[in-house]
């Protein structure tokens, strides 16, 4: 069941600096790889491939495996811990920014697997959900609350719903107590499987325009929807109480209530010139101009 030395290579101390957490329990590493199911025909991107566990699976049934990894002597003996297979690309680099049309030569469809570190698996997940060159499917690794979020139905829904759900069709693969790692993590984690959609569930113009009022939206989660508008947003109420009623929405609704539609009718009727952000609103310079704040 563990997964911690390969020929010769002794087992390498996970470096907390790097949030690293080696899997080793190969019921659930063959649990990821089933769930991406890949054939010779797809290239697989693996972000965090650590001591190799999923790697090795990878490369026997995937026909080219990119591996990227931070940590520079991870990736230095990664491809010899696993038999130097020829399929097997290993970059040393940050999956948080590498350049996405550099992994491969032809830029052709991928899937993307990862066990993610726990603070870097939400701008991860975010980046190739958004990127032109997206994934086909995500199979990854995250903290079991993420996981939750990720997948939660309407009435549960957070910002991360909205942001996952818009791109991708979330399921649950398995669970994964922390004693499948060494070291054991704190938290308990989940797989989740992201499958692309070939178009968002709602027809957007400006998806930087539509987040922002979606973020706006969940400013106050637990209160109520014009509320939470008014607070994230900026606006009063004598804007947001006429955008809710033109689209259909009691404003007395919590915002994790609304489906991915809904949001898109309040974007598509809120105000033109009208921030839907506070934080986009102008404020003052030191300069006495007026100046926009993007977070």
């Amino acid at each position: 069941m563990l997964d911690t030395t390969v020929g010769s290579s002794p087992a390498r101390r996970p470096r907390k600096s790097l949030g690293q957490h080696f899997l080793t329990d190969t019921r659930i590493a063959n649990r990821i790889v089933a769930a991406a199911d890949p054939s010779p025909a797809d290239t697989i991107v693996e972000i965090g491939p650590g001591s190799g566990i999923l790697t090795r699976r990878l490369v026997q049934v995937a026909g080219q495996v990119v591996a990227v990894e931070l940590d520079p002597a991870l990736a230095a003996r990664l491809s010899e811990r696993i038999g130097n297979p020829d399929n097997l690309k290993v970059l040393p680099a940050d999956g948080r920014t590498v350049e996405i049309s550099a992994l491969f030569d032809d830029g052709g469809p991928y899937k993307l697997v990862a066990n993610l570190p726990y603070y870097a698996a939400s701008p991860i997940v975010r980046r190739f959900l958004e990127a032109a060159l997206h994934p086909t499917l995500l199979v990854v690794m995250v903290q079991r609350e993420v996981a939750a979020a990720m997948c939660a139905p309407p009435g549960s829904m957070t910002l991360l719903s909205v942001a996952t759900q818009f791109y991708a069709v979330p399921s649950v693969v398995t669970q994964v107590p922390a004693r499948s790692f060494r070291p054991p993590p704190k938290v308990a984690s989940t797989v989740v499987k992201l499958v692309m959609r070939d178009k968002p569930p709602a027809d957007v113009d400006d998806t930087s325009e539509f987040f922002s009022l979606v973020r706006a939206g969940f400013a106050a989660p637990r209160k109520q929807l014009r509320n939470s508008l008014v607070q994230g947003s900026g606006c009063p109420a004598e804007i947001v109480s006429p955008v809710l009623e033109a689209a259909g929405i009691d404003g007395q609704r919590r915002p994790a209530t609304l489906t991915i539609p809904e949001w898109a009718a309040l974007n598509t009727g809120w105000p033109q010139n009208t921030p839907r952000h506070r934080d986009l609103r102008p404020t003052a310079g030191s300069d006495g101009r007026r100046h926009h704040r993007t977070r």
